[in-house]
């Protein structure tokens, strides 16, 4: 999208509202149908054919993610697949990547590459598992959703393929992930790997099995059936219960006013003069419910989870309509005895389908701060409560900066930080560890010495160096790649590999001239032209 073009994009939505997607339900599974609507393009310049996608497409998706988790404890298989005749999906519209600024190809990729994350979450941990029913030709970021299911079905009938044409296409990458799917995930051989890259026309039938590039081929006539028969096969293995009543995720309140950003717990002040944004998260004002019923009754309206919410949606909005405000600034305020008790609620009903989702929720959230291109500072000053979760906040910061003793004339007592059991691995970031075993990656015991001070609290001795206005002076792209190198240290998992790797490079090529050039790949797909290459390696 054009920066004359921009728009305010907001992530909320429900499935009254969704143009693009159909839900519909048998039993323990449910279907989710894509059928994109042509003329539904989040801006306008383009139509989005052959089920291709923009923005718009996956914020319903993930919308829908998040519902099948939360509303429908009942399911236990997804099944994804194409509510068009012969055509799974095309990918991302390449009209829309060709207008679009760098920016937002960049900020699209990301959420997108999230979304799928979200889809293997769901499987993984939710035991919600997801089956993609390829009924047409699947071909780059149609096959990367196909690819972020645990379980791939495809006609077999001489015309339905799979394919990554993005090299030979357009002189970009698999943006979402694609390539890590493929050895990571699915284990392709890596010469297999690397000509199915370069292949235009992908490929299909039982080649495509042998290459593990799918699980499964079937005749067309049979799809439907062979689907529904493994889809119940997943289900079967859930351990999600068929008998409970999930929650209803209902509109999240939100104000803007001005440079103001405003929900129930958490609110966002924006200094436009210098780049900042000043995020505070409020403590819980009312002890958590005494048990699980509770907790189930109190719905969106727990803390925990409408935290979760609030900050997501703050996190997307800010992301992707104030792309100028490169420092969030992370405050918290209230008594962190509250944040403490709710902690101990998320620990001690572990066991139920809802906390357990609660848990998730959190953690894909922190982990969507930790993986989002800005520079993170958290103040720790009397009156804060960075305990437990919220204390996740200033370990996923760039820099930490706490008040030694208290302001004169502030009653308040002084700054502190403390433990809870939260810390010790309900929230890995993206390289599987946890932010305490991340910041002290060279003394891997003084994580475990910490477990002993759970509930006490600790001084964090932190020296303010550099100002908010000198981090606002540095270039972005330079802190940008300086920021991601630094946040994942230690070992690699896919995640890791997608976030800190695939999208960097992804981000850089797309900047380049033989992709984004006057003759280059994006801008003439679908002249007839090829592209002019610099032939230059660099």
């Amino acid at each position: 999208m054009a920066e004359s073009e921009r728009v305010v994009v907001d992530f909320r939505t429900d499935p009254g509202r969704y143009k693009h997607w159909k839900l519909s339900y048998d039993g323990p599974v449910a279907t989710l149908h894509m059928d994109v609507k042509e003329d539904g393009g989040l801006v306008p310049g383009y139509e989005l054919k052959l089920n291709s996608y923009d923005l718009g497409v996956d914020i319903e998706l993930y919308d829908a993610i998040q519902r099948l988790r939360f509303e429908h404890p009942e399911i236990g298989a997804v099944v994804l697949t194409s509510g068009k005749e012969r055509i799974f999906c095309a990918g991302a519209n390449i009209r829309m990547l060709s207008q679009s600024s760098h920016g937002w190809k960049v900020n699209f990729c990301k959420f997108t590459n999230e979304t799928r994350s979200a889809i293997e979450d769901a499987t993984t941990h939710s035991r919600q598992a997801w089956l993609a029913a390829v009924n047409g030709p699947c071909a780059g970021g149609g096959y990367e959703l196909a690819l972020a299911t645990d379980r791939i079905l495809m006609a077999d009938d001489g015309s339905t393929t799979v394919a990554l044409p993005e090299v030979p296409l357009l002189a970009v990458l698999p943006g979402t992930g694609g390539l890590t799917r493929l050895v990571d995930k699915r284990r392709v051989r890596r010469d297999r790997a690397d000509y199915f890259c370069t292949l235009e026309e992908g490929i299909k039938g039982q080649r495509a099995v042998e290459w593990r590039l799918v699980d499964e081929v079937v005749p067309r006539s049979r799809l439907a059936e062979a689907t529904k028969q493994r889809a119940g096969e997943l289900a079967a293995r859930t351990d999600r219960p068929a008998g409970a009543r999930g929650i209803a995720l209902g509109p999240l309140e939100r104000r803007i006013e001005g440079d103001r950003v405003v929900y129930a717990h958490v609110t966002c002040a924006i200094d436009r003069a210098h780049g900042v944004a000043e995020i505070t998260v409020a403590a819980p004002e009312a002890a958590p419910p005494s048990d699980v019923a509770g907790i189930h009754a109190a719905g969106t309206r727990f803390w925990p989870l409408a935290v979760a919410r609030e900050l997501d949606d703050l996190i997307l909005h800010l992301r992707t309509n104030e792309e100028a405000i490169g420092l969030w600034v992370l405050r918290t305020s209230g008594a962190a005895d509250g944040v403490e008790a709710h902690d101990r609620a998320l620990l001690e009903h572990e066991a139920d389908w809802l906390v357990r989702e609660i848990r998730l929720y959190l953690k894909r959230t922190l982990k969507r701060l930790d993986v989002s291109s800005r520079s993170i500072f958290a103040l720790i000053e009397p009156g804060s409560c960075f305990t437990g979760t919220l204390l996740e906040l200033a370990l996923a910061a760039d820099r930490v900066f706490m008040l030694d003793g208290a302001r004169e004339g502030d009653g308040r007592p002084a700054a502190v930080v403390r433990l809870t059991a939260m810390n010790f691995g309900a929230y890995p970031t993206v390289n599987g560890l946890t932010r305490l075993q991340s910041r002290f990656l060279d003394e891997p015991g003084r994580v475990d010495d910490l477990k002993g001070r759970v509930g006490d609290d600790i001084d964090w001795e932190d020296e303010v160096r550099i100002a908010i206005e000198e981090r606002a002076a540095f270039s972005p792209d330079a802190l940008t790649g300086m920021e991601a190198s630094l946040r994942f240290g230690g070992p690699e998992t896919l995640e890791s590999k997608i976030f800190a790797r695939l999208s960097a490079w992804q981000n850089w090529i797309f900047q380049r001239p033989n992709a984004v050039g006057p003759k280059g790949a994006l801008k003439v797909y679908g002249t007839g032209e090829r592209g002019d290459f610099d032939r230059r390696r660099v």
